[in-house]
């Protein structure tokens, strides 16, 4: 049997945080760069603001949705192969990207394929770290959070850069040679614990157990096998039973509806109202600082004792402000505009995604962790699969950019609004139940008015203090 392995809080850890770092950074922020080359798209293709906004919105989408079957692969293989599968895969479809000649081929190419290497790679480098801290795992999230504000402040301007050398497919050619760079994060990700035989998941720490016999007919099996699998990967009776975890996936999956549209168009609003597209990719750039500076002590802010417990209302009140700010954009496209609303989105997405998973850690057990964030990974995935088509054809209809930040503001606002009551709701609810449960076990006795004089204490006889000695207690009677 396997021994139990204490999570180091330090030592290796630090290595695979920084590895974690670099894979958000290559992975989350990937998506919000493709602005750059949107015109590039459009123009190409002749096709719609729909019809180009599908490629982030799929490549984000295939990214949360493929949650269960990075499960899978990483209680086959570990969390160090699974990493650096993604890495190939994200790399080889950004490559074979730039030999596109339709829409659609790009869909398949830079949605689904670079959209399931991003998941291979970032879902077991999250849940790797969270079995490497576990006294500094808020500090760990918070930190690791950064790596996504720096790749929002590097990939715009490398994107820009590139798109000035080399054009649209020439940047997709050298963006699928950095996406290789998962294959080294995911290569020192290595387990805990004491080596394992060939097959035994990562994370697994009990004995190996036998394998359980077939049931007869392939059909059978693969049902049986299906049903299995998502019973272990996605947290279905959490979501049932489980309140707070139901009431915050609704929460998170109302809010990516808006959450991550506006970095999608940012850029091209920007440039429709005449700014130069350098200063356009400078904006998600000054977005990327804003988080690498912001995060870090708010990691440590947030690991006070005195937070504990109340991440849910600082996460909430972010979020409100988050999605307000996105009003700003409405004032007008000028560079001091976008610049206000950058610094405040930027500030305000710093705590949001400080504490994201923070706050469902705190929702759920830790080995249901992984099981609760495929699904709430599957939920988000279908807003954040509509959200920028939907964007799309609102600005085909109505020719304004503008519409779609109000749109993104008033979804965004709304979720945060509902996570904050709904919580506050739940926490009132417990401490009336806590305060009621006492009274509710222990009924108080009648009391009786007995003059003082009346009361005695009678005299133990020899079978009484036999029973004293036997119960361990001195009995005293009232009259």
């Amino acid at each position: 049997m396997y021994r139990a392995v204490d999570a180091p809080d330090g030592g290796w850890g630090w290595v695979v945080l920084l590895a974690t770092i670099l894979v958000l950074a290559l992975t989350l922020a990937f998506p919000s760069c493709m602005g750059i080359f949107y015109t590039d798209l459009q123009n190409e293709f002749h096709a719609t603001n729909s019809e180009t906004s599908w490629v982030p919105s799929i490549m984000t989408s295939v990214l949360h949705a493929g949650g269960p079957f990075c499960s899978v692969l990483v209680e086959r293989f570990g969390c160090r192969a699974t990493v650096m599968l993604g890495g190939v895969l994200s790399g080889f479809g950004m490559a074979i990207s730039s030999f596109t000649h339709s829409i659609t081929e790009l869909y398949i190419t830079a949605g689904v394929i670079t959209g399931l290497g991003f998941c291979l790679s970032f879902q077991p480098a999250v849940t790797i770290l969270g079995h490497y801290f576990v006294r500094r795992r808020a500090f760990a999230n918070a930190m690791s959070s950064t790596g996504t504000a720096l790749g929002l402040c590097i990939l715009p301007l490398l994107g820009n850069y590139l798109h000035t050398e080399l054009g649209w497919r020439g940047s997709f050619l050298v963006l699928g040679a950095v996406l290789l760079n998962c294959c080294v994060c995911g290569a020192v990700m290595r387990p805990l614990g004491p080596p394992r035989k060939r097959g035994q998941p990562l994370m697994k720490h009990a004995a190996p157990q036998s394998e359980e016999v077939r049931p007869k007919g392939k059909i059978k099996a693969f049902l049986a096998s299906a049903v299995a699998v998502l019973q272990k990967h996605m947290a279905f009776d959490l979501f049932c039973c489980n309140l707070r975890y139901r009431v915050y996936a609704v929460g998170i999956t109302w809010m990516m509806l808006g959450f991550v549209v506006p970095l999608v168009f940012l850029v091209p609003y920007a440039t429709d109202g005449g700014m130069d597209q350098g200063n356009a990719a400078l904006l998600l750039s000054i977005l990327g600082i804003v988080n690498i500076m912001v995060r870090p002590p708010i990691g440590i802010l947030f690991s006070l004792p005195w937070f504990q417990g109340r991440h849910i209302y600082v996460f909430s009140s972010a979020l409100l402000v988050n999605g307000l700010s996105n009003s700003i954009c409405c004032i007008a496209p000028s560079f001091p505009v976008l610049l206000a609303y950058v610094l405040t989105y930027g500030l305000s997405m710093s705590v949001v995604g400080s504490l994201m998973f923070t706050v469902l850690m705190d929702t759920v057990d830790m080995r249901r962790f992984p099981s609760a964030l495929g699904l709430l990974a599957i939920m988000e995935s279908v807003t954040l699969l509509i959200g920028p088509p939907l964007a799309g054809k609102l600005i085909d209809k109505t020719g304004q950019y503008y519409h779609v930040f109000l749109a993104c503001s008033a979804t965004v606002a709304s979720s945060a609004v509902y996570l904050m009551v709904s919580f506050y709701w739940l926490g009132k609810r417990d401490r009336e139940t806590n305060r009621q449960l006492p009274s509710q076990l222990d009924p108080p006795k009648p009391e009786i008015d007995i003059a003082p004089q009346c009361q005695y204490s009678s005299v133990p006889t020899e079978g009484d203090k036999d029973k004293a000695a036997n119960s361990g207690t001195e009995n005293t009677t009232s009259l």
